[in-house]
């Protein structure tokens, strides 16, 4: 609530107050909705004092008008509801006297009784007072404590961006995206000195697919916010009527995590969250088109990445819109789901009056495509830049591998235990892994990935078997097998690079936090740099760094290469390769394996939770 008061207008927190409230009387009753009634209110003080820039004199002055209000409105809640009042009240007199009774059995303690039931009786008669008193002091003291701590958080958070990369100046014009003409656009983010986009010309019409192609920083999400809607820093963008971004007839964007898009709990639920009650939408044939049939009644949790995304595209649809955005919307779906993602979004502007544009950085993924728009540095050009391919895989005898460091023996991982929804996601893993080794893990998704490498890092318990690091449980050790996540920036909690470094190390110093920058091929430089400025592999290089700062025995990477252009993967293959011949060990968790035999000398391979193939590389060793 101090957060909404400190970024938006009042009736932001007005509507997130009286929802909540709502939400909270529902599940809990009368006090859990006036409790949160009460946070809403001194979050809503602290965030609003905190973004008119004031101090804790405007604190004490609006602590002092809510407390007096508050007060008032608990006497009038009392008065309206009188006979809770005198069955309250008879409570309080009846527990009071009880006590009476039994001081009065020791002499020594008659006259505290005698005391403790003239006050009770005096409370009772004055019992708007003393009520209305308490509850406006109660409010003050909390408003203040809370202006010291939450202000506190407050102050932390206030470098992080509050803006929202698709929100759009409001066009009172009827919805009607399609066709778009972009005529001499550009874009440059407040916080740049340079265009993200310079100069960009072309047009999108009904029927038409469209590849949106470019490396990482070329700017393609930046064009699709523009398309979405977004004003442009010059130029123009001509359309019939308004974008209607997530409207009716308007422009849908489906994004690169699925799971940031998916509301509902059941399948069937997310394809018509936020539609009118009024609106008919053909749930089954949407789920039959984008290829869910039969699983409207399947939990939104249970479904793979691929599915995730699928789902996204239905819910995307049920809104029958004029223009469909995919970005990167195949970045963390295994090679077949892509294929199968993108054949789908090719056959969308043949069966919907539709265009449908796909932003990549695979250029392959573009060959279905009527028309490939090739983005460079902000600028559209006629190829892409090639990159050059530096890896160098030695061949030959290879070492071997006899020190075990990471045993899982019988491993069986149920998400919801006894419950109706359990989910089986490992089915009985045995795995050995021995030190210095690269292990190479594939498979589909929803094949057992992510659990098993949740698993070896010691953040989830088998649901039997064991996962053992040296002999000891990895739950007993979390830390010693540092885990990369397949989202990178989810692990990224500080404001600067240096600070992040550091904080794996447990406060190691500069000079710490510029060897490990050494390690994994970043300048010394970026050490200043805010999180938020880095890239796609340079926030996965960060995450690297701080693992070498915590001297794990282990590391497991979850999905290293995903949503990475050519030059970002093979900078990322070449660090681990060069991590590896160093003697760490390595296990490389993906189902992008072009590259990875310069880094593992080992591939298995998971199939619905179980071991199908466990063999060495086609080509082993190191660089």
């Amino acid at each position: 609530m101090g957060i909404i008061a400190q970024r938006h207008r009042p009736r932001a927190l007005v509507t997130a107050t009286v929802s909540s409230m709502l939400v909270a009387f529902v599940a809990g009753g009368l006090m859990t909705a006036i409790g949160v009634g009460t946070c809403g209110m001194v979050g809503g003080i602290v965030g609003n004092v905190k973004r008119r820039r004031r101090g804790l004199p405007s604190v004490l002055t609006l602590s002092l008008l809510a407390g007096a209000a508050y007060g008032l409105f608990s006497v009038g809640m009392l008065l309206v509801f009188s006979a809770t009042r005198d069955l309250f009240f008879d409570t309080v007199r009846d527990t009071a006297q009880g006590l009476a009774n039994l001081a009065s059995k020791q002499p020594s303690l008659v006259p505290m009784a005698d005391a403790f039931t003239d006050a009770t009786a005096s409370i009772l008669r004055f019992w708007y007072l003393w009520i209305g008193g308490t509850a406006a002091f109660g409010v003050v003291v909390g408003t203040v404590f809370a202006w010291f701590v939450l202000g506190a958080v407050l102050d932390r958070l206030s470098w992080l961006p509050g803006d929202d990369h698709l929100d759009s100046a409001d066009d009172p014009r009827p919805v009607d995206p399609l066709p778009v003409r972009l005529d001499r656009v550009g874009y440059r983010y407040d916080s740049s000195r340079s265009n993200a986009l310079t100069d960009i010309d072309f047009t999108v019409d009904v029927g038409e697919f469209v590849a949106i192609v470019g490396h990482n920083g070329s700017g393609k999400s930046t064009l699709a916010r523009i398309l979405a809607g977004r004003a442009p820093s010059y130029g123009t963008v001509i359309r019939p009527g308004a974008a209607g971004l997530g409207k009716f007839g308007g422009t849908a964007v489906v994004l690169q995590r699925p799971e940031s898009q998916i509301l509902g709990v059941l399948v069937a639920d997310d394809v018509v969250w936020g539609l009118p009650a009024d609106a008919h939408v053909d749930v089954d044939g949407l789920l039959a088109e984008v290829g869910l049939a039969g699983m409207g009644d399947r939990e939104t949790a249970s479904l793979s990445g691929g599915e995730q995304q699928r789902l996204a595209v239905a819910a995307a649809l049920a809104r029958r819109p004029k223009l469909l955005i995919a970005d990167e919307a195949t970045a963390m779906v295994d090679p077949a789901g892509r294929r199968e993602l993108v054949a789908l979004l090719a056959a969308l502007p043949r069966t919907h009056e539709m265009a449908v544009v796909l932003i990549t950085h695979h250029e392959t993924e573009a060959d279905a495509a009527q028309r490939v728009i090739h983005l460079a540095q902000g600028r559209v050009v006629g190829h892409l830049p090639a990159w050059h391919d530096s890896t160098r895989v030695v061949r030959g005898a290879q070492p071997v591998y006899t020190e075990p460091i990471l045993r899982l023996a019988g491993v069986r991982h149920t998400y919801l235990a006894h419950t109706p929804w359990s989910t089986v996601a490992l089915h009985g893993i045995d795995l050995t892994v021995n030190r210095g080794e690269g292990v190479l893990i594939v498979g589909g998704n929803g094949s057992g990935k992510s659990t098993l490498a949740w698993t070896m890092a010691g953040l989830i318990a088998p649901t039997a078997g064991t996962c053992e690091l040296d002999g000891k449980p990895t739950t007993a050790q979390v830390g010693k097998v540092g885990l990369a996540f397949q989202h990178s920036r989810l692990q990224l909690q500080r404001r600067t690079v240096g600070a992040e470094v550091a904080s794996w190390g447990g406060g190691i110093g500069s000079g710490q936090v510029a060897r490990a920058l050494d390690a994994v091929g970043l300048d010394r430089g970026l050490a200043s740099s805010a999180i938020d400025e880095l890239s796609g592999g340079q926030a996965r290089r960060v995450v690297l760094a701080g693992l070498m700062a915590s001297r794990p025995r282990l590391i497991v990477l979850d999905e290293p290469l995903a949503g990475l252009d050519p030059a970002g993967r093979r900078g990322i293959i070449d660090l681990l390769a060069g991590l590896r011949a160093s003697g760490l060990t390595l296990i490389v968790i993906s189902h992008d394996v072009d590259g990875m035999d310069a880094v593992c000398n080992r591939t298995v391979r998971l199939d619905a939770g179980r071991i199908a193939i466990d063999q060495p590389s086609p080509i082993g060793g190191v660089r």
